[in-house]
């Protein structure tokens, strides 16, 4: 698969920063496809900006378009401020703290990447409820068999039980990368 020029940029500075917990290149060109099908004037939410290859996935997904608002969360304070300084497009807005927090008050997303513990292992009722009437939740990193703690596993099936079980989710299992759970929003919600 070859990757798109921002996102090879990304995985450089992420190999720079020490910064080991990237976004996948399989959920990274699912994102850039869902991010392609956001409709016009629709909002992305990635909770865990990193060293920002998930971003850039998404970025690369939308091309030349700007009527789509892109937000991507992130607690690190330095790390983030490494990543204000790559240059993005003036509709991309990076906020600072947890996501499982501020998911809440950024307002009803199309497409939401849960890439971050605060979103997905805390605050997962506030992520499913951010979600427009017909949004798209990805969800990464839940394949149980590649963690070995115990207690992150629990907390991970727990997740996963939530998300396809969830009464205004219709959510799939994909056994690619690091496991990744696909959901979508039904009804009017």
């Amino acid at each position: 698969m070859s990757r798109p020029p921002g996102v090879d940029r990304a995985h450089e500075r992420a190999d720079e920063l020490g910064f080991p917990l990237s976004c996948e290149d399989v959920a990274g060109a699912l994102l850039a496809t869902l991010a392609a099908a956001v409709p016009r004037g629709g909002r992305i939410l990635e909770l865990g900006t990193g060293a920002g290859v998930g971003l850039a996935w998404i970025v690369s997904g939308l091309g030349e378009r700007t009527d789509v608002e892109v937000h991507s969360v992130d607690l690190d304070t330095d790390l983030l401020g490494t990543i204000r300084r790559v240059g993005w497009p003036a509709h991309v807005q990076l906020h600072e703290g947890d996501g499982a927090h501020l998911v809440a008050t950024l307002g009803r997303f199309d497409l939401l990447f849960a890439d971050a513990p605060g979103g997905k292992l805390s605050g997962l009722e506030a992520t499913i409820a951010a979600l427009a009437p017909s949004g798209v939740l990805l969800v990464d990193d839940m394949d149980l068999d590649q963690h070995a703690d115990p207690e992150l596993r629990r907390a991970l099936q727990g997740v996963r039980d939530t998300l396809v079980q969830h009464p205004q989710l219709v959510s799939t299992e994909l056994a690619a990368g690091s496991g990744l759970i696909l959901c979508a929003r039904s009804g009017a919600g």
